[in-house]
């Protein structure tokens, strides 16, 4: 069977729609779609009577009333955060407040590594500086209810903080943003590593779930399958880069149209920042060159 990457593209439930996808497991759906966010931030809301909601999403006053709707008569126990992005994190904010429950999870948003002088953060945008759980998990931590639990799995690589969580009653894994059917992930330095991000993959590779529910699209049905696809995958791409440069482009800006033929030129961004962090990575292991100290977008590039 072909490692080959199969990204999944269906069409999930509309937003706002609760639909129950398991036992345990119930998911709504932010109404937040776009390039970035596919059809929206999936909530996920675990377990019955006491229950956690993954990811409550933006700052939203619908997808709020969806949720406490949702969870109409049962106790909310715990608000769980897989990571500080302004679609996954800031509606956990009002949830609190209208529950009474924790917000556990990852810990406040912050970079991999200190800025570089005249160096903004890319996706700043996006980071949820207000976030303020009541208790930061690490790996191995959990929080339970009655008949589930969700434990915790270090994944940092698309932020620094990023987190999953397995259930093992139903050997399922909410894999946020790390891994997804429909999209390869953003990893945007300083925001994201793609060394730490590989590791992490190769962390869930030493893992068995039978399934993965991420923070946006349908579920990876095969995630072994999948995890060993996206490493041929980033693999690829690192040989497309090293390809232009020994062409003789030296900027991310030369390399983009020809690696990402066919894309649209509106996310021809968010592709140099996937390539920028190839590149650091490259640099860290010492196969190519950058003229400054810390690699950016506008740096110059040569092979080792």
């Amino acid at each position: 069977m072909s490692d080959e990457i199969e990204f999944d593209r269906s069409a999930t439930a509309p937003p706002g729609e609760v639909v129950r996808l398991s036992p345990l497991v119930r998911r709504l759906i932010a109404g937040n779609g776009g390039p970035m966010t596919f059809t929206g931030t999936c909530s996920y809301i675990v377990g019955q009577g006491k229950v956690a909601i993954i990811d409550p999403g933006p700052e939203d006053a619908a997808h709020l009333a969806g949720l406490l709707a949702a969870v109409s008569g049962e106790t909310v126990s715990h608000i769980v955060v897989t990571h500080t992005h302004r679609d996954h994190s800031p509606g956990a904010r009002a949830l609190k407040a209208a529950t009474g429950a924790d917000i556990v999870g990852c810990g406040p948003h912050r970079p991999f590594r200190e800025l570089a002088e005249g160096e903004a953060t890319r996706l700043d945008a996006a980071a949820d500086s207000e976030h303020a759980p009541d208790r930061v998990m690490a790996g191995g931590d959990a929080v339970t209810g009655p008949g589930w639990s969700l434990l915790a799995i270090e994944t940092p690589g698309h932020t620094a903080n990023h987190l999953a969580f397995a259930l093992p009653e139903e050997e399922t894994l909410f894999s946020g943003d790390h891994v997804m059917a429909w999209s390869t992930t953003i990893v945007a330095p300083p925001d994201g590593s793609m060394a730490a991000y590989m590791a992490s993959v190769e962390t869930l590779r030493g893992m068995e779930h039978a399934l993965y529910r991420p923070g946006h699209g349908g579920p990876v049905t095969e995630p072994q399958r999948f995890l060993r696809g996206l490493v041929q995958h980033r693999r690829q791409r690192e040989a497309a880069i090293l390809g232009r440069l020994r062409a003789g482009d030296e900027r991310i800006s030369a390399m983009v149209p020809p690696i990402y033929q066919g894309l649209p030129p509106a996310l021809h961004g968010a592709a140099a920042l996937s390539v920028l962090a190839q590149l650091e990575d490259l640099v860290l292991r010492g196969i190519v060159l950058c003229d400054e100290i810390v690699p950016g977008l506008g740096s110059r590039y040569r092979p080792a």
